[in-house]
């Protein structure tokens, strides 16, 4: 693996409704590298994410587990905690509970000590762990599910190594993206959001439409998440787009597709 590639994590957040599945997306800001595009939350692994304190909030799911899940020797979990962190940042879900077993609830008088948890964290004032610490918390790794493992093409400068996961809604929680990386957020079915993707209403990068294509597969995401669950890192391969110049048009090929191995 190119030692330039940087780890990233990305959650799809499903909720199901009298339409069918819904899939939280949000439109990241003008600031590069996805600028205006409409993506999940996500982000790139923090150093923390790697900590060992996290061992003390996630049950019975160890790092090993969470690796071997990812085809990786070592660091899987820090992809389950930075798709946690990334997604209470961004948007203000916390897939966690009480160690008590009670369901957190975000709504109520809880709202506001956990917006100014959320506010130090986004400042580096506190970390994830913290939280689990002072909250007596356990984060819901078994909520989350890999999806797919995408590999940004060679002709890009920066490239990241991101896993894609699934994720369903918590109960009592609101999303509330932080206007400052992301612009806007809505709670969209796949279909529609690929059929507006490819009108050009909201624009999306190929990784974005493909994991959408995922869930179209599925009618509700609870079903969704039980199969995403049940393969190992053999059924979700790594994919790398091939870009090239051909008559002075680009072409993009992913693996599979004929030709993709002369490039």
């Amino acid at each position: 693996m190119n030692n330039n590639l940087i780890p990233a994590a990305t959650i799809l957040v499903l909720k199901d409704s009298d339409n069918g599945m819904k899939v939280l997306m949000v439109k990241r800001s003008k600031r590069p590298p996805f600028e205006n595009l409409y993506v999940f939350p996500g982000g790139k692994i923090d150093a923390h994410d790697h900590s060992e304190e996290y061992l003390l909030h996630c049950d019975d799911f160890s790092d090993k587990l969470a690796s071997e899940k990812l085809g990786l020797d070592k660091g899987g979990l820090g992809y389950w905690v930075a798709c946690i962190r990334e997604c209470f940042e961004e948007v203000g879900i916390l897939m966690a509970r009480k160690k008590s077993g009670e369901c957190i609830n975000l709504q109520g008088e809880n709202k506001i000590k956990f917006n100014s948890y959320r506010n130090k964290l986004i400042k580096n004032e506190i970390s994830l762990s913290d939280i689990c610490l002072k909250e007596e918390l356990i984060l819901t790794t078994s909520n989350i599910a890999p999806l797919s493992h995408w590999i940004t093409p060679n002709i890009e400068t920066k490239r990241f190594d991101t896993r894609f996961f699934i994720a369903y809604l918590p109960e009592n929680q609101t999303v509330e993206h932080d206007r400052k990386e992301l612009t806007q957020s809505l709670w969209i079915n796949p279909d529609e959001a690929v059929e507006k993707a490819f009108s050009g209403e909201l624009q999306m990068i190929m990784p974005t439409i493909k994991n959408l294509q995922t869930c179209m597969e599925f009618s509700n995401a609870k079903e969704m998440l039980m199969h995403q669950k049940k393969l190992t890192n053999d059924d979700i391969p790594a994919i790398l787009p091939k870009f090239f110049k051909e008559n002075g048009n680009w072409v993009g090929l992913l693996p599979g597709d004929e030709g993709y191995d002369d490039h």
